[in-house]
């Protein structure tokens, strides 16, 4: 159950990136506590969460000032879900998974030679699982799997910089669900090439999973993109990178 500060920050949040407070105005802590019937504290507690975010400066004689885009925190979880939750929800989705495809098929990579043997085996049940969600078109139980699986992925490249970025592939992965941005059945290449990842990575093969990993991403990439208006040429990988797991 969420704390009445954590209420008042997914109200006030929104504000701020939606534009409804916009840049360079400013509040102050008694228009928090009359605008969400709070006390001091809790609206001092909130301003603060939103300074971190950067979505705001916070300074005694001025009082809170609402920062420009350009200094948000794009890598924060709430600020994400913020975004994707507002007007410009197309185009902060094709940006995510540009960015995923930067950093997910150089970590698959890494992960067919780094992962433990534990995760080689978890990673080949949770596409196994995804397969058979998808194919009977349970989208909730698909997207708790493609979590764990996008999350372990990141986690078994032993590189902590990728891992350090499994949030924010958590809440792309949730905002495309959310947002009825999935088909109601996952397409079957997408979940096939997830197997192929999953394999590729328990069998030690790292441009095989590059390669499969970047045809994932380029998919959603170019999907993404059509939604924002800013889609991408194909550039999907040549099928013969990823053919010794072919079904």
């Amino acid at each position: 159950m969420a704390t009445l500060h954590e209420e008042v920050l997914a109200k006030l949040g929104p504000l701020i990136i939606s534009g409804t407070l916009a840049p360079g105005s400013t509040v102050n802590l008694e228009w928090v506590q009359q605008e969400f019937t709070v006390s001091r504290t809790v609206a001092r507690e909130v301003v603060q969460v939103l300074a971190s975010m950067r979505l705001v400066s916070s300074r005694r004689r001025t009082g809170v000032t609402v920062l420009p885009k350009d200094l948000w925190d794009n890598y924060d979880r709430a600020v994400i879900r913020w975004r994707l939750a507002g007007p410009e929800r197309g185009a902060q989705l094709h940006q995510l998974s540009q960015l995923r495809s930067a950093i997910e098929p150089p970590a698959a990579a890494l992960a067919a030679q780094h992962a433990v043997d534990r995760q080689r085996d978890r990673i080949v049940e949770l596409g196994a699982a995804m397969e058979a969600a998808g194919a009977a078109g349970d989208l909730t139980t698909f997207l708790e799997h493609d979590v764990a699986y996008h999350r372990l992925l990141l986690e078994s490249s032993g590189n902590a910089m990728f891992a350090g970025l499994a949030d924010v592939v958590e809440e792309v992965l949730r905002g495309r669900t959310l947002h009825h941005l999935m088909p109601p059945r996952p397409k079957p290449e997408a979940r096939r090439l997830h197997l192929v990842v999953a394999e590729a990575v328990a069998s030690g093969e790292s441009e095989v999973a590059r390669a499969a990993m970047t045809a994932i991403c380029v998919e959603v990439t170019n999907e993404m993109g059509q939604v924002s208006g800013q889609g991408d040429s194909d550039t999907r990988p040549h099928r013969d990178q990823m053919t010794s797991h072919r079904p």
